[in-house]
């Protein structure tokens, strides 16, 4: 059974002449078929419980591969544990025990570099790219969004509700040209774009060829944030166990600048 899981997930995503291309790949992993090897290869040779096993009687266990691709369906789609057992041939409580070692190894091997505040020079970097796309002083792009919010409590739901019949709560990013998301905050839906003097806003009316060159450009930059906005709906799962993580990361930070943001966010 496991090796017969194994083959047909390798047959379908893996071999020379897979049974499903690249897009259909990207649509249900929710990235590249590259990145996805990467994150195998690093999980199966720097965590031990990704790396391949043999029981008493040489039979082989689980692979990376199975383990892998059982964590990244629940995340994908937001289902239970036991919706990958017809495919990857594993158990509910083994496909969440994956889950759980994969968001853990993801954090371990990879929460250093992804998962941390811009450094002096990255910020120099993201001002010379700024300057040579036309808007000098620019960082990123600042977009939100409205995320519904499925257990707002009854006594909140008039407030959150911005006259629908669902509670939303706004997740409010900023991406470079890169769309790396710098800064990601869930909070009340009073407003979309703060008037702080750090940002400013795009001309309505524009009337001539040079107050309509910011607003054009402007636009196109923000479209780019728009993307990865947009898959955050997708991908929830895993944007609130990254987020999470972020939040015990900087609790100190937040609480040392007596600012606490609104966290209750769960879907």
């Amino acid at each position: 059974m496991r090796e017969e899981g194994h083959n047909k997930l390798w047959n379908d995503y893996f071999s020379e002449n897979p049974t499903y291309g690249d897009n259909l790949f990207r649509r249900r992993f929710r990235m590249n078929k590259p990145l996805f090897l990467c994150i195998v290869h690093r999980l199966s040779t720097e965590v031990k419980y990704f790396q391949p096993t043999e029981d008493a009687v040489g039979r082989t266990g689980l692979s990376p591969l199975q383990k892998c691709t059982a964590a990244i369906r629940q995340l994908a789609y937001g289902s239970g544990a036991d919706i990958v057992d017809e495919y990857c041939r594993l158990a509910e409580t083994t496909a969440r025990k994956c889950l759980h070692q994969f968001t853990v190894g993801i954090i371990h091997l990879f929460g250093d570099q992804y998962l941390r505040r811009p450094t002096p020079e990255d910020l120099e970097r993201l001002l010379h790219v700024g300057e040579e796309r036309g808007f000098p002083g620019m960082v990123g792009s600042i977009d939100c969004m409205h995320w519904e919010w499925k257990n707002c409590p009854g006594a909140w739901k008039g407030m959150y509700s911005r006259g629908t019949e669902k509670p939303t709560i706004v997740l409010e990013a900023v991406a470079s040209y890169d769309l790396w998301i710098w800064h990601a905050f869930f909070g009340a839906p009073d407003g979309i774009y703060p008037k702080w003097t750090t940002l400013f806003q795009s001309v309505r009316l524009p009337q001539g060829p040079k107050k309509g060159y910011m607003p054009k450009n402007k636009n196109l930059c923000e479209k780019m944030l728009s993307v990865p906005l947009a898959s955050c709906k997708l991908d929830s799962p895993l944007l609130r166990i990254l987020l999470n993580y972020v939040i015990k990361k900087n609790r100190k930070y937040y609480e040392s600048m007596h600012h606490t943001p609104q966290y209750n966010c769960r879907k």
